[in-house]
């Protein structure tokens, strides 16, 4: 039985333009009506997704969203945290160095901030375009001091030229942190171990729920920590390979309301 259903946000509940459709929304409130839990699972800050949990009705007691790809789960109605993971400085400083060494602009989230760093003088970050509902703040490297909170760091540019570019990253990053990308033109780097998954299994554990318990969908590779997490693993039709080829489930896509077809065939009782 499903108690607790993780959504992915781009390309997996909204569609194509960005929207969430009518029948997604019915069927995940008739889920809800039913006692699932139903909760955001996205790299995004809460602010980043403060307009969707309002259309979802989601942000009463009792309603969760687990933010900065797993790093922090929050309740929605007070922001009262659940759990969480950050960076420090230290890993600040060694991304800052590697961004400017591989020509790539770098933002780092601090809480509901993007402090945006001079990595890169010819290429721009396009992440403010990405997500417009954040606040970004031009920060220099001396700037990045202790006392500040560092939830992730990413790199939001053009798909061609970063994907030179990450092959370039040498391997000691990958073994010192979580290196994903979460779009075709957005790398993210989060503190080793730290996944979607960390953060659906830290609101399981606190609502005592266990792993078969859980179904999680999704898209992308930042999604395949959960997606092999849960008891259901569903990859949207559109996913990556890599995430299809995980999912024990495949649904269909974003603009075909896949999240509403599973999760009334597996979850709804009949």
């Amino acid at each position: 039985m499903i108690k607790l259903i993780a959504i992915d946000l781009d390309g997996t509940l909204l569609d194509g333009q960005k929207k969430i459709s009518w029948r997604n929304k019915n069927i995940l409130q008739k889920a809800r009506a039913q006692g699932v839990k139903v909760v955001i699972c996205t790299g995004r800050p809460l602010a980043g997704i403060r307009p969707y949990l309002e259309e979802l009705k989601m942000q009463s007691p009792g309603d969760y969203s687990i933010t900065f790809n797993g790093g922090l789960v929050q309740k929605n109605d007070t922001g009262e945290i659940v759990a969480k993971a950050a960076m420090k400085q230290e890993d600040v400083l060694d991304l800052t160095k590697l961004a400017h060494e591989l020509d790539l602009p770098l933002d780092v989230l601090s809480d509901e901030v993007v402090l945006s760093v001079p990595t890169s003088a010819q290429h721009l970050s396009i992440y403010p375009q990405l997500n417009p509902l954040l606040t970004f703040q031009a920060t220099t490297v001396e700037e990045l001091t202790a006392d500040r909170l560092y939830n992730k760091a990413v790199v939001g540019y053009h798909q061609d030229y970063l994907d030179e570019q990450i092959a370039k990253i040498p391997a000691v990053y990958k073994d010192r942190y979580e290196v994903i990308k979460s779009r075709g033109n957005l790398l993210e780097f989060m503190p080793k171990g730290v996944t979607k998954a960390f953060g659906i299994a830290s609101l399981a554990q606190d609502l005592d729920f266990s792993p078969e318990e859980v179904m999680s969908i999704g898209d992308e590779e930042n999604d395949l920590p959960m997606i092999e997490y849960a008891g259901y693993g569903v990859a949207m039709e559109n996913a990556v390979e890599q995430v299809k080829a995980k999912a024990n489930i495949i649904t269909a896509s974003n603009d075909e309301d896949g999240v509403a077809q599973v999760v009334e065939e597996y979850a709804l009782h009949k």
